[in-house]
């Protein structure tokens, strides 16, 4: 027992302090940082770095296109909003009724963290003694540095990425209500959360097909175990959930597919490299290839290691990503990223890897700062919001 509540303490404290540091120079207006430049508006940065303010508009309104076009000023078509999926805005409304809502969705961001932070140390721990899982949730608390920023400010990922983690860490275990119902948060909040339910359903149906055995009615059925794994239907009867709530919110049930141009996937692969595409315009990409490199070796190793539910939701995610066409391909990227680290675990809880973390641990806080500090919407009027 007091073990546990050690290693609950330490899960808090890894998943806490990062985002106090990162808050810490904002909150105390200083002028520069390393001599990064830093804004004069407290935490009024941090609330307003994108998407935060986008999910407040839905927390506010819920999608009611007559209120958004009476408070909010955005220069966004009502129909844009649908993108941001609902759970983390009802999540928002629900603690806003006893703070303002930039604080209340900081706190449901922040609680968030926790809970990925928590999932992702059950994770590991199947993989390395406590000692190692300690440490490479201490490294998950702030690396990939776009995590340690998403998970800082207003924004529905970690919500995301928790409930995946938890979704997978209990299919592994073959609990599949669990299972299903992680995957239904995870579905609520975004949604790529449908992968998981595809990459489910491959994972247990690739064994019969390799075997060449016929699939068809009862006995697919049969095949796919259907009498221990139907509550894994929650994730698509959750997608249909969100669909229904919008009907009856903006009057149309397809709302998430006329929000405009927001879900980046391009044929052919690699478009992201076009740099006149409309969410890229830059050519300096060349971080782009890492990812893409990282990512087939994480793959590789997830399936060599027998990790076969995780090497096939990591295989689909990362298949697709070969078509997004977002210069921010890091943060798509986000939710494969726990279980790359069960890739490979096995090289970074050597010492030589602790003493280079030792050394980018800088350059990540740095980035954090210089980010958030330019990846801000511009409010002039906070009162709708508040």
């Amino acid at each position: 027992m007091h073990k546990k509540f050690k290693n609950l303490t330490l899960i808090l404290v890894f998943s806490l302090v990062p985002t106090l540091l990162i808050w810490l120079p904002f909150i105390f207006r200083v002028n520069s940082f390393w001599k990064i430049p830093l804004p004069q508006n407290g935490l009024a940065t941090i609330v307003a770095n994108y998407d935060g303010p986008l999910y407040m508009v839905a927390a506010k309104t819920l999608y009611n296109k007559t209120d958004i076009q009476s408070n909010f000023q955005f220069p966004l078509p009502t129909e844009y909003y649908s993108a941001h999926f609902p759970l983390f805005p009802v999540l928002i409304r629900l603690i806003g009724t006893v703070t303002n809502y930039p604080y209340a969705m900081l706190i449901v961001t922040l609680l968030s963290g926790i809970l990925a932070t928590f999932f992702f140390f059950k994770l590991v721990s199947l993989y390395t003694d406590e000692k190692s899982a300690l440490f490479l949730t201490f490294l998950f608390s702030f690396f990939p540095a776009r995590w340690l920023i998403v998970k800082s400010v207003g924004s529905a990922d970690p919500l995301f990425i928790g409930s995946i983690i938890a979704s997978l860490y209990y299919f592994k275990n073959k609990k599949y209500l669990l299972a299903g119902v992680w995957g239904a948060i995870a579905q609520l909040t975004k949604s790529p959360g449908i992968l998981l339910f595809a990459s489910y359903f491959v994972f247990l149906l690739f064994p019969f097909i390799r075997n060449q055995i016929n699939v068809t009615g009862n006995r697919l059925i049969e095949k796919l175990n259907f009498k221990k794994t139907y509550p894994l239907l929650l994730i698509p009867l959750s997608l249909i959930l969100v669909f229904i709530f919008y009907a009856f919110a903006t009057g149309d049930f397809w709302a998430y597919f006329h929000s405009g141009d927001n879900i980046h996937l391009i044929f052919p692969p690699f478009s992201i490299f076009n740099y006149s595409a409309p969410w890229v315009g830059t050519s300096w990409l060349e971080e782009i290839i890492f990812i893409y490199l990282f990512g087939a070796i994480g793959v590789y190793k997830l399936f060599e290691k027998k990790e076969y539910e995780f090497g096939t939701f990591v295989g689909i995610f990362y298949i697709l990503s070969l078509f997004i066409a977002h210069r921010d391909l890091m943060r798509y990227f986000l939710p494969v990223i726990p279980f790359l680290f069960v890739a490979f675990s096995d090289i970074l809880i050597k010492g030589e890897f602790k003493i280079a973390f030792a050394i980018i641990i800088v350059p990540i806080y740095l980035f954090s700062l210089a980010f958030l500090s330019q990846n801000v919407m511009p409010i002039s009027n906070w009162g709708p919001f508040l």
